[in-house]
């Protein structure tokens, strides 16, 4: 009992007292990299020989240097490199001091003094050439800094009578990128040419190596004046004559840059008079140095050649004569210097004999050349472009056929001239050549008219296996004008048969001959009966409208006629109807005519091409509009905002079909207001204030909702090109509104705590992730989802899982629509499927096991970079699906923001009881990372170039947009035989 009672006086009367205690400070941590200098100068102390020390080098050059860590590796480098004695480890530090002093935000003027000390003690030239080599670098990074490039360029200067050729090389490399002409430089040691000490410019001390010993010297004098030349800085005329000497040399590379240096004083001195040499004339220097480079298109080098030819397309200003001897291996009359009548009498007078008249017409004048004529352009030179279409090496009649083209642009006249020769190259045994000849002539075609011989050799061409001539001849004969009606019948002819031969070619055959009667009305007028087959008093048999050489015969009529009124005159009645089923099947080829007595076909044709001018305006102001109207929905209730954007997306839609300029913004904002309209389906009233177990459908269709928003997003982000950065930022903002709604979503779910925290971590780097991209379109997301977001974003970086899904629901639910704002021009991508068509019942039978070929070919507008995003899905009636990647080499680009894509998609299944229906589709693929993946590679350090590429972003979603109409194709795979 005693015990009891102790204990309870000691629970009544003991008391605890807790001493607050007091928080130590927080101890603050500095992470330290470890110091790259100490490691280097750590690992080149080990090495114990000369292949110990290249192997330590050679690995860190593999790895980043910071900025702030690059004055101390080099202090290091420096310290080991008047240590070493090895020659080879001196070159890699020389090198590694040049890649260094490229490094982002290091400025390499604190080691200028140190770089030109290690020139003095350097017996190697090899370790001296590289050493220029640096300085040469670091004088490229310091253009702000007069002083430091006078010093390097009296560093070259003194290093210039070197015997190693590397040497000068450098030397003159250095000249070039940083010479000054209006600098005077005094040279201590020049060579036996010139006066020792002497004051002089960059030019002339360059101009002396131009007879260097050495063939790569000279080429390096040549290229360092050239330089000069893209610096801005005008080369004198007095080096013409120097570089017209070179171009003679005994090696190509020498003759090449002279070839370069001749044309580049022909621009820039082009009205100058030069004299021929041996004689008293004298002629421009444009057509002088034309001549000049002429002559190299004969050079023993093809490489040499190649050059010569590309730079003849560039001299525009050279005189026509000139020009036109090009053509012509024989020296035409006006470009030789004949004495006149008064001279040769001046000189009988003279001479002081005068005609007997004993021997007839012994005073005549003779047209026979002496020694004493002079030619103004070399015999060489003579008929340069006949030499060149006809050189051995493909590349040189390449580039003669390329340069051909620049000048017949600019020159009417020289057009029709070179007509016959590039007709000539339609023949040529490589398949480029004959490509770049046809589209050179489509270039040119505006200048020319073709006779009937020259069309017969181009049509020729139509026999060729290659689908890329053929469609490139197509394309010439639209925009191509002939003489006659027989040239119109012969190309009619030819090309039906070349669409008998290849079926695949009907639709560019069909536009061929669309523009090639809107080109020649008058032409097919005369024709039309034979064309059509009708007589005047015999009811002729009507055609079948199913054959493609029908209905090409009628895409030309039809196009003429639109130019010629008298022409459905001579329509039969079928004609008529034929007129008006292609006009609705085929729209894009035959084109609205006024028929007489036909009012019926015309009117709608007419009130199309009468609204089809002006309506573009309009249509715009409707865009506008709508959008101004969707604004408003703020201040209605959800039924009638849901209807207002069902109208509006409804309108939009519309608007895409029928104008065609507007197509792609008005499916964007369609696109753009769908997703809004799912948002506010998805969080009405009735879904928020019920529990879970009592709406598990609505709960269902909110999911679906979220997830379409997120696929939409990446439809308007990918699919649109043209966008700012501002609507990217109202996409990214829809997308993070998706995403806040799928957090809810699982919240609400209970589907357990840690998943729930790390889609909360996740989202939170989202906003995150859109703060810092998008930080200067944060005015205009004023009172936006993002905006209220960020307001509370300490709050929601510190709270619990649940609490945070609260702020987000009640945010997600108060914000409201944030206007879209359009750019200037949004254009959609988009895919057609030409091949196959879709229209065949009868099926394409193969060996089940084995595979088949079936031939794809379709248009894309508005795709950027389709090699590495557009791809083939096949989809098996089985639910397979295969998705093919085409080869770089399929795709072609025949115009502005269109591509071609032509390949082979290889089927295989097994067998099959009948036949049934694959679905073929263009994919286009996207990466949410490709933008920050592109501009993180573009801050690769320059000083490494063997850096592991980068790996893909952490989170980055990637997917596939289907762009085109699916085609349905018949197949049948059948058993193999045992």
């Amino acid at each position: 009992m005693a015990a009891h009672l102790k204990k309870r006086v000691y629970e009544e009367f003991s008391k605890v007292v807790q001493i607050p205690h007091e928080e130590a400070p927080a101890k603050k941590l500095r992470l330290s990299k470890p110091s790259k200098s100490a490691a280097l100068h750590i690992d080149l102390c080990k090495a114990t020989n000369p292949t110990d020390a290249l192997q330590y080098l050679l690995q860190f050059a593999r790895k980043p240097v910071e900025a702030e860590s690059v004055e101390g590796v080099i202090r290091i480098l420096l310290e080991h490199y008047y240590k070493e004695t090895d020659n080879s480890v001196r070159l890699k530090i020389a090198s590694l001091l040049g890649l260094l002093s490229k490094t982002h935000s290091f400025s390499p003027d604190c080691i200028v003094d140190d770089a030109i000390n290690t020139l003095s003690n350097e017996k190697s030239h090899q370790v001296l050439a590289q050493l220029l080599d640096t300085l040469l670098v670091i004088g490229t990074q310091l253009p702000e800094s007069p002083a430091v490039r006078l010093r390097l360029i009296e560093v070259a200067c003194k290093h210039l009578s070197d015997t190693y050729f590397g040497v000068r090389n450098k030397c003159l490399q250095l000249l070039g990128c940083l010479g000054m002409v209006d600098t005077p430089l005094t040279k201590d040691n020049e060579g036996p040419s010139t006066s020792l000490g002497g004051v002089r410019d960059v030019q002339s001390i360059i101009s002396d190596y131009f007879s260097d010993q050495d063939p790569r010297v000279r080429t390096a004098a040549i290229k360092a004046m050239l330089q000069l030349h893209e610096r801005g800085m005008k080369i004198n005329q007095i080096i013409y004559e120097q570089a017209c000497r070179l171009l003679s040399d005994d090696y190509e590379q020498v003759r090449s840059a002279a070839v370069q240096m001749v044309w580049v004083l022909s621009q820039l001195y082009p009205e100058s008079i030069v004299p021929i040499p041996s004689s008293n004339e004298e002629i421009r220097l444009v057509d002088d140095a034309f001549g000049k480079i002429s002559h190299m298109v004969s050079d023993g080098s093809w490489m040499v050649r190649v050059q010569a030819a590309k730079t003849l397309g560039s001299m525009l200003q050279v005189s026509p004569h000139f020009l036109e001897q090009t053509l012509d291996k024989k020296l035409m009359s006006d470009l030789r210097r004949k004495r006149t009548a008064h001279e040769r009498a001046k000189e009988l007078f003279a001479s002081g004999e005068f005609s007997s008249g004993r021997k007839w017409a012994d005073d005549a004048p003779k047209e026979k050349l002496d020694t004493n004529t002079v030619n103004l352009i070399a015999s060489g030179a003579c008929g340069a472009f006949v030499h060149g279409l006809e050189d051995e090496m493909f590349e040189v009649r390449i580039a003669a056929v390329e340069a051909l083209c620049q000048l017949a642009r600019s020159s009417p006249s020289f057009a029709e001239k070179c007509l016959d020769f590039l007709v000539d190259m339609f023949n040529d045994e490589i398949e480029e050549v004959r490509l770049q000849s046809i589209h050179v002539l489509r270039q040119i075609s505006t200048h020319i008219t073709l006779r009937e011989d020259q069309l017969d050799t181009v049509l020729a061409v139509l026999e060729d296996s290659s689908r890329d001539i053929r469609e490139a001849l197509h394309e010439l004969l639209c925009y191509t004008n002939v003489s006659t009606k027989e040239c119109i019948q012969l190309a009619l002819l030819e090309l039906l048969k070349n669409l008998n031969k290849y079926p695949t070619d009907r639709n560019s055959v069909w536009k061929c001959l669309k523009f090639l009667g809107s080109r020649h009305p008058t032409l097919v007028l005369p024709v039309v009966p034979e064309l059509l087959s009708t007589h005047p008093y015999f009811d002729t048999p009507e055609p079948d409208m199913d054959d493609p050489a029908y209905i090409a015969v009628l895409v030309l009529v039809f196009n003429a006629a639109t130019s010629c009124p008298t022409m459905p005159a001579l329509f039969s009645d079928h004609t008529f109807r034929h007129y008006a089923y292609l006009r609705d099947s085929l729209s894009h080829l035959v084109p609205p005519l006024r028929l007489p007595g036909r009012k019926q076909v015309y009117s709608l044709d007419s009130v199309d091409s009468d609204c089809g001018s002006g309506s573009v305006e309009s249509a715009q102001l409707f865009l506008l509009q709508s959008l101004n109207r969707v604004s408003t929905i703020q201040n209605l209730e959800t039924p009638g905002a849901q209807d207002l954007l069902d109208l509006t997306i409804r309108d939009l839609r519309r608007l895409g079909e029928l104008q065609t300029e507007l197509a792609g913004a008005a499916d964007f904002c369609a696109t753009y207001l769908r997703c809004q309209l799912l948002l506010m389906k998805a969080l009405q009233e009735k879904l928020w204030n019920m529990a879970v177990p009592l709406c598990l459908k609505q709960n269902v269709m909110a999911t679906a909702a979220a997830q379409q928003i997120l696929e939409e997003t990446y439809k308007l982000e990918f699919l649109y090109s043209g966008l700012e950065s501002r609507q990217v930022a109202t996409v990214h903002h829809v997308r993070l509104q998706a995403k806040a709604l799928q957090l809810i979503l699982m919240a609400r779910s209970r589907q357990g705590l840690d998943p729930l925290i790390s889609s909360c971590e996740k989202f939170l780097q989202e906003v995150e992730s859109f703060q810092r991209l998008f930080q200067t379109e944060r005015p205009h997301l004023q009172d936006s989802f993002v905006d209220k977001l960020l307001d509370v974003m300490p709050r929601l970086s510190s709270c619990k899982p649940v609490e945070m899904v609260k702020i987000l629901q009640t945010t997600l639910r108060q914000s409201g629509l944030l206007q879209l704002k359009l750019p200037e021009q949004i254009h959609q991508a988009t895919a057609t499927i030409i091949e196959p068509t879709g229209e065949s019942d009868n099926p394409l039978r193969f060996t089940s096991g084995l595979v088949v070929a079936l031939d794809i070919d379709a248009t894309l507008e508005h795709v950027q970079d389709p090699q590495n995003t557009v791809k083939v899905q096949v989809l098996y009636p089985d639910g397979q699906s295969h998705v093919i990647h085409p080869k770089p080499g399929d795709f072609r680009k025949p115009g502005p923001d269109r591509h071609r894509l032509i390949t082979q998609v290889y089927l295989s299944h097994t067998a099959w009881t009948e036949p049934s229906q694959i679905e073929v589709r263009l994919l286009l693929a996207y990466s949410s990372s490709s933008g920050s993946l592109s501009s993180a590679s573009n801050n690769k350090p320059a000083w490494s170039d063997s850096i592991d590429t980068l790996p893909p972003a952490e989170g980055a979603v990637e997917g596939t947009i289907p762009f085109s109409k699916p085609v349905k194709v018949y197949i049948m795979p059948k058993p193999a035989r045992r």
